[in-house]
């Protein structure tokens, strides 16, 4: 393991232009379960007439908000979470000018609470919320603390947050953002995601450089296509290349 986290580090060292490709097991060393694993929250046995997708959708949303929000508060947010060595890891590379984007899968705002800038997010983010009427901009905390639906203090309008939920389209200024990233990019890391996830996985395709790293505890369908593939903890893989630079 020691002479493929070495291997990493020499490619960040060489790279000018890198980009990182992230999905759930980005998080879960920060404390927030994933979805799909054994242990992810779609597993969960929680005893509900409705599946966890069909609590995230919008529909159900439409329908029913006071569950969907008593869902969301209960299995989304999680306002202790702290970055992990891999996000901190992410920022220093950004700060000393070799990571120049970060693609996120992730709803938890953690790359920019570890100090990353550019950071496209292709579900959203609990961190922000508005209002469908008057579009009043709200905290994840605002949610946490409202009771039952939260409603604007403006308008009284329902508060919406900016999470991409299940039947809705991912936003067109991001995507085209993450599609410019990758596509410039010299070295992409993906890592923490299995990419069974689309149209997000599928960004990835767009990759035309030299060194595409895989880090990840399982297979991906990428694994045969990259240069480097390395089965462990993400973000100790991360921390341990970026402190050998």
């Amino acid at each position: 393991m020691n002479n493929k986290i070495e291997e990493l580090s020499t490619i960040l060292k060489n790279s000018n232009n890198i980009v990182f490709f992230g999905g759930a097991g980005m998080p879960t060393e920060s404390g927030i379960p994933d979805f799909r694993s054994s242990n992810g929250l779609f597993n969960e046995k929680l005893n509900l007439t409705f599946t966890p997708e069909q609590l995230v959708s919008h529909s159900f949303y439409m329908r029913y908000p006071e569950e969907f929000f008593n869902f969301y508060k209960a299995k989304l947010i999680y306002p202790n979470a702290k970055p992990n060595p891999g996000h901190i890891a992410l920022a220093k590379l950004e700060k000393i000018g070799k990571l120049k984007a970060i693609v996120t899968q992730n709803i938890d705002g953690l790359h920019q609470t570890a100090g990353s800038k550019n950071v496209f997010e292709l579900h959203g983010s609990i961190c922000r919320n508005y209002c469908v009427k008057c579009h009043e901009f709200y905290d994840e905390n605002f949610i946490l603390e409202s009771m039952g639906v939260p409603t604007c203090t403006k308008c009284g309008g329902s508060v919406k947050p900016d999470v991409v939920l299940y039947e809705e389209g991912l936003d067109d200024n991001v995507i085209r953002g993450a599609v410019s990233a990758i596509a410039n990019a010299d070295t992409l890391i993906i890592g923490g995601t299995s990419l069974v996830v689309y149209p997000a996985a599928g960004l990835i395709n767009y990759f035309r450089g030299n060194n595409l790293i895989l880090i990840n505890k399982s297979e991906t369908t990428a694994d045969k296509k990259a240069n480097l593939v390395i089965r462990d903890n993400i973000g100790k893989v991360l921390s341990s290349a970026v402190e050998l630079l």
